[in-house]
């Protein structure tokens, strides 16, 4: 059962400084109801695994700079027994196919039906030559990886011994540029200005949903929505590829968008900012970390859930940040490094060891010790959804540990 705070619904243990933030959001706008998930913590305008309601407004803040970020996941068609002993050379050629870390491109060309839909003329209706810079930059990128909290993932279903493939990432370069720009144009700055920075102590950036900008940014969103699944289709084709098997089933959601839904008989925006939509029937991927469970949740019809506005957590929720667990950035380019950290490398090879997880790139700052236990927050919220599948990781690939990028929670 959620907990009501100056107005804020909250599942789990309220953090006071998401507790402020969340407040903060409320005061400002045309705000129907505002929730925290019980993986919650402060981030950048809105809280992590914050929700925001809104009649008639949508906030390019709110959904942030990673738009759509989000999960697929699949079953296959061969069970984990059939590619145990392949699995290091399965992960190392995932890791060498695939691309991992800001800013980089797919090894070979890729196009895509999504290159011919007509919202990516939104951009030239901002300024001329625009739609192709973006196009450019978004074709060179479908599929890609990126850092972070990023990852493709092998997982084993231990109940019936399928294996299982994951991935979670967002609309990449496109959706930082997409919400850096119009953050620009909210003050009144050109779309392609140096963004100036973004504090978490800032009130969201709001658009009404009937003006000229709310209108262009929802075209641009729901485009970088669309470029999002179609990067992680993309990517999972690859690894089936690779493991030479078959989709049998699969999940696929966002947790970084507005959506327009109807709530209590009124049609509304709700800005889910890690915050996975669970309407009852409405199947979801939570991941855990990459020494934990992850799980494929189901919505159910409940007072609690329609209460939740048919929100539910997107992952576990970190203990500690990045730079406490793996330590501050010194150096440039390829001298770049981190130190410390309060989390050593040999603590976490060791936590996966005893889990049994074959681990590529990924730095201490996406280590075990860094996240709650999924099962703590899943209960939290245990009248709003119901665990369809629990998946065990077995391999995990991500970018590697140097890799600095301030967006990706």
């Amino acid at each position: 059962m959620y907990k009501t705070i100056d107005g804020v619904r909250v599942w789990g243990d309220p953090l006071e400084n998401a507790v402020e933030q969340a407040v903060r959001c409320s005061q400002h706008g045309d705000v129907v109801q505002t929730l925290l998930m019980a993986d919650h913590h402060k981030g950048y305008s809105q809280p992590v695994g914050g929700v925001v309601v809104y009649d008639g407004q949508v906030s390019p803040s709110g959904v942030g700079y990673d738009i759509a970020c989000g999960n697929k996941a699949v079953r296959t068609n061969v069970t984990f027994e059939e590619i145990r002993l392949a699995l290091p050379q399965l992960l190392d050629e995932i890791y060498e196919t695939l691309s991992f870390g800001i800013g980089q491109k797919n090894k070979q060309p890729v196009d895509h039906e999504l290159f011919s839909d007509p919202d990516w003329h939104v951009f030239s209706e901002i300024e001329p030559g625009l739609t192709d810079t973006l196009q450019t930059l978004a074709r060179n990128q479908l599929g890609t990886i990126g850092s972070g909290n990023h990852f493709v993932d092998l997982f084993v279903e231990e109940e019936t011994g399928i294996l299982w493939v994951a991935n979670h990432f967002g609309s990449r370069g496109l959706g930082h540029k997409t919400a850096s720009g119009f953050l620009n144009l909210a003050k009144n700055k050109p779309f392609a200005s140096k963004v100036s920075g973004e504090s978490m102590e800032d009130v969201p950036t709001l658009f009404d949903v009937a003006s000229e900008l709310g209108d262009m940014y929802i075209r641009a969103m729901k485009l970088a929505g669309k470029y999002a699944y179609a990067g992680r289709d993309h990517c999972i084709a690859k690894v089936l590829a690779i493991l030479q098997a078959k989709e049998t089933f699969s999940v696929h959601n966002h947790h970084n968008f507005a959506w327009k839904e109807t709530h209590n008989g009124k049609d509304v925006y709700v800005v889910r900012k890690g915050a996975t939509p669970s309407a009852p029937g409405q199947l979801g991927f939570i991941g855990g970390s990459m020494g934990d469970y992850s799980v494929i949740v189901e919505g159910i019809d409940s007072k609690e859930n329609k209460d939740a506005f048919y929100s539910t957590v997107h992952g576990a929720g970190r203990l500690m940040s990045r730079t406490q667990a793996a330590g501050r950035f010194t150096g440039k380019g390829k001298n770049r490094r981190r130190s410390g950290g309060a989390i050593s490398s040999e603590q976490m090879a060791a936590a996966l060891a005893a889990f049994g997880v074959e681990l590529r790139g990924g730095g201490t700052d996406e280590s075990p010790f860094v996240y709650k236990k999924l099962d703590t927050v899943l209960s939290a919220h245990k009248n709003t959804i119901k665990i369809k599948h629990r998946l065990k990781p077995v391999g995990v690939c991500m970018a590697g540990e140097n890799e600095f990028d301030p967006y990706k929670d």
